[in-house]
């Protein structure tokens, strides 16, 4: 799907426009900050700003790479962010290119501003494509318009952010560098332009939004409010010019039924209108579209004539391509000078130009407004775990940024997905899946994300003459996978059991570091008639062709025999130690009397030891004379026998 270059309004703003009141928080959006997950981002500017109109603006920030630029004449562009702007070259950048900015899930308005003006010197403007939240939105190809390439262009358009990161992505053509010169971002009710019964899964890009019998008029380009943020572009360009129309204006009437919730059409719109001169002539207008894609028309209404007082004074059709859609008798509908708005959704277009008529039944027709968007379903994306392990295996892998993976792996589906990276529908259900990683020779140098896991439809992964290392993953080694190529690395570690899956046909962990036993299942891969490498790691063992490993050696260390062995042992020691220590014990009990006193008894315990002293000598003395009067032959009592 693709959708066309629209050029949404020229930067020449009235100065008229410039005397009504300034806006605040409560009317526009984009003052509220990013405390409101709003942003207003200088593309290519470095020092933040507060535009004349009171908006602040960010310096550059939220971008996956590129380089900042200015434009060639700077003096042809009223406001700051217009000079400034970001390149992409595919060469350093990859050939997709993201701003990735932090919000809230739930439906924004994004708007972009769109500038060439010969930045590089080339005199050729760039093809590339955009898309926001993984869908295609904007395809500019060479040469834009002349207005687009030199004055620039803003777009908008509305969408939903399901997740916590607003991706707004951009696609090299061939060589040429996507740009871009500004950025804005803001909140808006969920269910505004009939979310309800529209869906909320759908961006509406704005192919037209236009004040009837006024000049452009909006916040950021004027002081005039809009708690939508929208811009209103003068109709003048759009009118059928040979048809004679008048201005209307309310006379300073108030008008009621404006400003409301969930769309807040600003009470400015309804406050001027159109109508024919002629009685008989039809008020017709041209939008460009995309056949494409359904667009959802937007009609704004108020009988802001005086002359109008009652039902059945003016009535007309709506005729959209042709076909008479309705009929509008607005005094019927509200009474005067209260607001009116009534859509229609164009399917099945045949014609690049859809052409809106307003028929005269009675009186001439009158319209306040009139807004067309293309109604363009939301891409499929890749399932939200595998973005997450996608995101993972980038920052672990040190993916260099020339290789562009940034924004949604897999979407748009119309675009190639991340370098190296092949998707596929997920066959479980809705969204789609990462199948191929080929990433063989990329220079990376980091470790593979444990959340790898997550991709659980990977066919094949090739990492080969890398510079990764670490322990291989213990997830590693999907059902699904047939081909796995890791070899001319530095991964260190045990081979994971996951490594053998009924699938896999090719093994390939040659010239590595791994050691340990390599799991008999993985192995079996080459009994079996696939193909497995194993050369050029030291430390495997336990297979054919490889050493055998150690005694009571299993995959991760010790077996279960080794383990009791060493259990046994152990218990061995400590048997024998608490042996020793028994031993021990009982021989100090057996000279306890061989004990030291304290310091402070070192007197009596050496008056003690020399009394002791004196026993032991006496009693030796003893002895010694009563054996040797046994020897003479005498009696204990000392008689002669």
């Amino acid at each position: 799907m693709l959708l066309v270059l629209f050029l949404l309004f020229s930067l020449s703003i009235p100065p008229l426009l410039l005397s009504d009141p300034a806006p605040n928080l409560a009317t526009d959006p984009f003052l509220s900050g990013a405390l409101n997950h709003s942003y207003n981002i200088d593309c290519g500017g470095t020092a933040n700003f507060t535009s004349t109109f009171g908006r602040p603006w960010l310096s550059d920030r939220f971008y996956s790479g590129g380089s900042p630029g200015m434009v060639a004449e700077p003096h042809r562009f009223a406001q700051p962010q217009e000079r400034t702007l970001r390149f992409f070259p595919p060469s350093s950048s990859g050939k997709k290119s993201c701003y990735s900015v932090p919000v809230l899930p739930g439906r924004y308005y994004i708007r972009t501003f769109t500038v060439y003006d010969n930045y590089d010197s080339k005199l050729r403007s760039p093809s590339y494509d955009v898309s926001i939240e993984g869908t295609l939105v904007f395809t500019y190809r060479s040469p834009w318009p002349e207005q687009a390439s030199k004055s620039g262009a803003y777009s908008d358009l509305i969408a939903p952010v399901v997740d916590s990161i607003a991706d707004i992505c951009f696609y090299s053509i061939a060589t040429d560098p996507p740009v871009i010169a500004s950025l804005e971002l803001a909140p808006v009710h969920p269910l505004a332009y009939d979310a309800a019964t529209t869906g909320s899964d759908m961006i509406l890009v704005n192919y037209g939004r236009l004040t009837c019998g006024s000049n452009l008029f909006g916040p950021g380009f004027t002081n005039d409010t809009d708690q939508f943020a929208r811009v209103w572009q003068s109709d003048a360009d759009f009118r059928s010019s040979n048809i004679k129309v008048k201005a209307l204006s309310a006379g300073g009437h108030q008008i009621m039924g404006s400003n409301q919730q969930p769309n807040f059409f600003p009470t400015r719109l309804y406050e001027t209108a159109v109508t024919t001169v002629n009685p008989e002539d039809i008020l017709e207008y041209q939008m460009p579209v995309d056949t494409r894609l359904s667009y959802m028309v937007w009609f704004h209404f108020a009988e802001i004539d005086v002359s109008v007082t009652s039902a059945g004074q003016r009535v007309f059709d709506i005729v959209l391509g042709g076909n008479n859609v309705t009929q509008i008798d607005i005094f019927k509908e509200v009474g005067g000078f209260t607001a009116f708005k009534w859509f229609y959704i164009m399917e099945n277009l045949t014609d690049p130009i859809l052409k809106v008529q307003l028929v005269p039944v009675v009186g001439q027709p009158i319209l306040c407004g009139l807004e067309n968007y293309a109604m363009a379903p939301l891409d499929m994306a890749t399932v939200p775990a595998q973005v997450a392990a996608m995101r993972a295996l980038k920052e672990s892998l040190k993916v260099p940024a020339r290789m562009g993976w940034n924004g949604d792996p897999c979407a748009p589906s119309t675009w190639d997905a991340w370098e190296g990276v092949t998707c596929q529908r997920n066959p479980k259900g809705p969204g789609l899946v990462v199948t191929h990683l080929e990433l063989a020779s990329q220079g990376l140098k980091g470790f593979v994300s444990d959340q790898i896991v997550f991709l659980t439809d990977l066919v094949s992964l090739n990492l080969s003459y890398n510079s990764l290392g670490g322990n291989l993953p213990w997830g590693l080694g999907q059902d699904t996978m047939v081909t796995l190529d890791l070899s001319s690395n530095k991964f260190t570690g045990d081979i994971p059991d996951s490594l053998g899956s009924n699938n896999l046909q090719t093994a390939l962990l040659n010239n590595n570091e791994l050691e340990g036993q390599v799991p008999e299942k993985l192995y079996s891969i080459g009994v079996h008639g696939g193909i497995i490498d194993l050369s050029g790691n030291k430390g495997l063992c336990g297979v054919p062709t490889l050493p055998a490993c150690p005694m009571f050696w299993d995959k991760k260390g010790l077996n279960t025999t080794g383990k009791i062995a060493l259990a046994a042992s152990f218990a061995f020691v400590l048997f024998a130690a608490a042996l020793v220590a028994f031993v021990i014990y009982v021989k100090r009990r057996e000279n306890d009397y061989d004990f030291d006193f304290p310091q402070e008894f070192s007197y009596f315990s050496s008056a003690i030891a020399a009394k002791r002293n004196r026993y032991h000598r006496a009693k030796s003395f003893m002895q010694l004379e009563m054996e040797t009067q046994s020897s003479n032959g005498l009696h204990n009592n000392g008689t002669a026998l």
